[in-house]
């Protein structure tokens, strides 16, 4: 042991007490609108199908379909590789997990759609169809058949629209609770919203349902779609999205980019509209921004170029959608949209390619931080965590398996998610980021 060395201060406690007291609304202003991450599982993708159209069977024929796709263009690891690029060493073990993949649980959220899906209908009509979905949701997660998140894509809260969007939820949500209660997995959709007040009387809908039906305060949480510039720019030149977010009063659980209506409110040519053009990328980069810290996650649209018809068509379209999927991971945007059941292969494909080829570098780098020792970069917290979720979000959709994780990290789960999920002391996050 050393010499002791003398602690010299000059500033008596009582300035560290007025600090404090001046800080004391910004500590809880950053607690309120900054919790982090709530930490449950994020879906890689969201599937979209008409209102009309949605039975007791969709989830299984979805993955029904892409394994009959993969037989037919892509029947075994090589093929699909030599269409998507895949390295030797990842083929097989992407291949094969693609397929237990869409055998065990080929939809992660499923979106039943009463918005531009679902396209023009009669009131019986849509109220008949409202009252069908939530008796197939209860029924699914009654008999295990569901996707981990399920919910509806209600009509917008423009005027036109209001009082229909607003009847579709009532029947949705009342038909949920009248059958047994709303499930754990439940998502709902607010789509074409261009100020913050829509978003706001959309809280205060969800709030006054929870009144009606005895339900704990905030336990409805909502995804806000972007598919307008003005929920991206206000007119006072300010991010609107951020407001939206603020707005919702702790229920905003996700983002979602709308590729079309958005690239059509821009001007963007039909051609031309994808999800990686430079107004796309401005946009999601926006949402990234507004969204960080605030736990709400950021969602990345689709591509309208579906895998159908001769094989040479249907790779083309699988090397599109591949690509599109890794360079939305590549950007942070764990999930996207799948329009189409031939899109399943490439998404899981993409999302396995992803998270298998960063596995080892991941766990080497997290087990010498979990260990301090030295290695070839000197990491910090923040990127601790980032490599924790980057596992954590692997093992989730399948893409890794626990015990392999364990074997190169030395880490179990709980440990991932202690570095993953900081907590701030005291905070209580929003029952609605929970679900």
């Amino acid at each position: 042991m050393g010499q002791q060395e003398k602690v010299a201060t000059s500033l008596p406690d009582a300035v560290g007490a007025a600090v404090g007291a001046s800080l004391a609304s910004v500590d809880a202003e950053l607690a309120r609108r900054y919790p982090g991450d709530p930490g449950t599982r994020r879906p890689v993708h969201t599937v979209y199908v008409p209102g009309d159209a949605f039975a007791a069977g969709t989830i299984r024929s979805w993955g029904d379909q892409a394994l009959a796709t993969l037989d037919e263009h892509a029947p075994d690891a090589t093929s699909l590789a030599r269409v998507l690029g895949l390295s030797d060493e990842l083929a097989v073990p992407v291949y094969e997990r693609v397929r237990d993949k869409l055998s065990r649980e080929p939809v992660e959220d499923l979106r039943i759609d009463f918005e531009d899906g679902y396209g023009p209908r009669s009131g019986q009509a849509e109220d008949e169809d409202a009252a069908r979905a939530a008796r197939l949701v209860h029924e699914a997660y009654r008999n295990g058949t569901a996707a981990p998140y399920m919910g509806i894509r209600m009509k917008c809260l423009e005027a036109a629209v209001r009082d229909r969007a607003i009847r579709t939820l009532d029947i949705f949500l009342s038909g949920l609770m009248e059958a047994g209660g709303l499930p754990e997995g439940l998502v709902l959709t607010l789509p074409k919203v261009s100020y913050a007040e829509q978003v706001a009387a959309m809280a205060r809908l969800a709030g006054e349902f929870e009144k009606a039906r005895g339900l704990e305060p905030g336990r409805i949480g909502f995804e806000i779609q972007i598919e307008t510039s003005q929920s991206i720019l206000a007119a006072d030149g300010t991010a609107t999205v951020a407001r939206m977010i603020g707005a919702a009063d702790g229920r905003a659980t996700g983002l979602h980019y709308g590729t079309f209506d958005y690239s059509a409110c821009v001007e963007v040519s039909a051609a031309y509209q994808s999800s990686d053009h430079p107004a796309a990328d401005h946009a999601k980069a926006v949402m990234q921004v507004a969204a960080a810290g605030t736990g709400v996650r950021v969602c990345d649209g689709s591509t309208n170029v579906l895998p159908v018809g001769p094989t040479a068509q249907v790779h083309e379209a699988w090397r599109l959608h591949y690509g599109l999927t890794r360079r939305a991971l590549a950007r942070a945007y764990y999930q996207g949209w799948d329009m189409h059941p031939g899109q399943l292969p490439t998404r899981y494909a993409a999302v396995y390619a992803f998270y298998r080829e960063g596995l080892e570098p991941a766990a080497a780098r997290l087990a010498a931080y979990a260990a301090r020792a030295r290695g070839e970069v000197m990491d910090e917290p923040a990127t601790a965590k980032a490599l924790s979720g980057y596992l954590l979000r692997g093992l989730d959709c399948g893409a890794l398996d626990s015990d392999e994780v364990t074997g190169l990290t030395g880490l179990t789960r709980a440990d991932l998610e202690s570095f993953a999920i900081p907590r701030r002391a005291g905070l209580t996050v929003p029952r609605a980021a929970r679900t």
